[in-house]
């Protein structure tokens, strides 16, 4: 799976009762989101409503229902979209050869998932594998494992890693220390702690020691 076919996927799985099928309610939703994501940094996720959404858009509540039944869809397709996101940013890590070894690949993707706790409103609370996964409808797929089989699919293309198991395994444990450390460091320092995150880059060295 490539990075366009997995964020769409991802995305697609969102509850948004009415896909945008013109520019206009394209960019309606993405302000929706938008708004959303301002709110999340502001109070966090459990308390956002869809009033608040709304509101922070300078649309109506009916603006709201016509793209989510409730908080919940909204939520949902915020961490689909910051999936995707993640996915778009971590691309130029995956090129082939862009790097010397697959655990410099891994390092990469560490840095681009440190620079969108920075930069993307909303990130650090709904993130990639965030509790969005665990709120119906769930898919067979977390956001986790379809960034993980991109990324494993990249290391075996154009790096020559053995398409095993234990690969797959070892990637997919990569995500997820990546994303729990990494929101360590970021959880009282909006720039990030650079001890902790040096931290981590240490960490996720030892995990895939040996393995790639």
């Amino acid at each position: 799976m490539n990075v366009t076919e997995s964020g769409t996927a991802l995305l697609s799985a969102a509850p948004i009762r009415n896909e945008p099928v013109q520019a206009r309610s394209t960019a309606r939703l993405a302000t929706l989101l938008d708004s959303a994501a301002a709110v999340i940094d502001e109070i966090g996720y459990e308390r956002l409503t869809t009033a608040m959404v709304a509101e922070r858009a300078g649309a109506s509540i009916g603006t709201v229902y016509r793209y989510f039944p409730d908080r919940i869809a909204v939520l949902q397709a915020l961490g689909a979209r910051n999936t995707e996101r993640l996915l778009a940013a971590i691309a130029p890590a995956l090129a082939a050869g862009r790097h010397g070894s697959a655990t410099e690949v891994m390092l990469a993707v560490l840095d681009a998932t440190s620079e969108l706790f920075r930069s993307e409103p909303g990130f650090r609370s709904v993130r990639v594998g965030d509790v969005i996964d665990l709120l119906p409808p769930q898919t067979e797929t977390t956001a986790h494992a379809a960034v993980a089989e991109v990324i494993a699919d990249a290391l075996v293309a154009g790096y020559g890693i053995a398409d095993t198991a234990d690969t797959r395994r070892a990637v997919g444990t990569a995500v997820e220390v990546i994303d729990a450390l990494v929101a360590r460091a970021f959880a009282r320092a909006p720039q990030g702690d650079a001890a902790l995150l040096d931290e981590a880059r240490r960490a996720l060295t030892a995990v895939l020691a040996g393995r790639l």
